[in-house]
């Protein structure tokens, strides 16, 4: 089996809109270090206005070829996200595997033969990979949002992962069968709701084609390092996004799943789920205290947190060498108020972004990257210049370069 997952031809899909080079060439150089090397790395610059990305480029192509991998370098005319995809995939008719990712990923050295690995089963037709943020040292606000993030996909989408059911993959991180996506690339380029077109969740629509056809599941021992936002401006514009996006997609699992998938059933429970939890929030805090001058007992409130710090736990378990071990735990720590915030502002976003899910645009990077690797809350890493995590699977070190601008071709 592992000779058959070897001979397939595993395309990585890269498309770049005013990305900061420094992360677009660490990257690159990721792909280049991985023990299993992908067959082809396709980068789709979508017409980026505020970034020159000729020093990279200078320096990929020669490295790709040195190394064996096939490689095309697209400018095309700013269309999107989902349309500089489309670009890589039109010119990548031997992929048997998409990887699809972002700008700014950093893929650790063993991800690609890891996300491979599920798809010895040929009822596995998508791949989750683990992001974690980069960035973590740059500020608390990245701190929370790792912790909250990590373990989400170490709780919530590993449970779903044990049926099939993974309802969205991330984007820094993923992997498909190539018909599912060849298949579906003309509805996933003219998607609209509400008569607009839906210039964001790319990659839980993605996901839906792909539990339309079989399994989607969850590989976390493939781990993918991911820049995430370090203004709280930036990081509710992304957080409203996805929760615009979440509820189109809510509607679309509604209508087209099979009732007798897991995933079609548990994308209910999770609607009821918040529903009720609303409902209980809103009695206990409110209608208790203000119409029946009952406060709720403190177990009220303590519960929830002790339930928090134990799923925090998994959180744990990602060994990092660019941060102590002190600093995860005083992360850890921290979980009062990642539940905090997501009873509240997150609670907020996510019923603000249902009525105003006919808003389809994308809504960040239009004036260049919000996160630089070259910025100093992201190169706050110790010397020497590399910032290593281990991996708790193999206990390699994979390893995040600070970008530096060759001034001519590496190779």
């Amino acid at each position: 089996m592992a000779r058959q997952l070897n001979e397939l031809h595993v395309a990585i899909i890269i498309p770049a809109y005013n990305e900061d080079p420094g992360y677009l060439q660490a990257g690159l150089e990721s792909f280049l270090r991985q023990t299993r090397l992908p067959s082809s790395v396709h980068v789709v610059d979508d017409g980026s206005r505020n970034t020159d990305y000729a020093d990279v480029r200078a320096w990929w192509e020669p490295a790709a070829h040195a190394a064996g991998v096939e490689t095309t370098w697209q400018r095309v005319p700013n269309g999107g996200k989902r349309h500089a995809q489309a670009h890589a995939v039109r010119v990548s008719p031997d992929a048997d595997i998409y990887i699809t990712c972002d700008s700014d990923s950093i893929f650790a050295p063993n991800a690609v033969e890891q996300v491979l690995i599920p798809f010895a089963r040929p009822r596995v037709q998508s791949v989750a990979g683990l992001i974690v943020a980069a960035n973590v040292r740059a500020n608390w606000l990245v701190r929370i949002t790792d912790l909250w993030f990590v373990v989400c996909q170490l709780v919530d989408r590993s449970g779903q992962s044990a049926v099939g059911a993974v309802m969205v993959n991330s984007g820094p991180l993923a992997a498909y069968r190539a018909a599912v996506v060849r298949d579906n690339l003309d509805s996933y380029l003219n998607e609209t709701f509400m008569g607009r077109p839906v210039m964001f969740s790319d990659d839980s629509l993605l996901t839906l084609y792909a539990q339309e056809r079989g399994l989607t599941v969850q590989q976390p021992s493939a781990i993918c390092f991911s820049a995430m936002p370090e203004r709280w401006k930036h990081f509710t514009k992304m957080y409203l996004r996805w929760m615009r996006g979440s509820t189109i997609r809510s509607i679309w699992r509604a209508r087209y799943l099979p009732v007798n998938r897991p995933a079609y059933w548990l994308h209910a429970l999770r609607w009821l789920q918040m529903i009720l939890t609303q409902m209980v929030t809103v009695w206990i805090l409110l209608v208790e205290p203000f119409y029946f001058a009952n406060m709720p007992p403190s177990t009220m409130l303590v519960i929830p947190f002790l339930i928090a710090y134990a799923q925090g736990l998994r959180y744990l378990g990602i060994i990092r060498s660019d941060v102590r071990v002190r600093y995860q735990f005083t992360t850890w720590l921290m979980m009062p108020l990642a539940v905090v915030l997501a009873w509240t502002h997150l609670r907020f976003m996510r019923w603000y972004g249902i009525f105003t899910c006919a808003r389809t645009g994308w809504g960040t990077r239009q004036n260049g990257a919000e996160v630089s690797l070259g910025a100093p809350a992201a190169t706050a890493a110790p010397e020497p210049v590399h910032a290593k995590m281990l991996d708790p699977y193999d206990e390699s070190a994979p390893q995040l370069p600070q970008y530096r601008a060759p001034a001519s071709p590496s190779y």
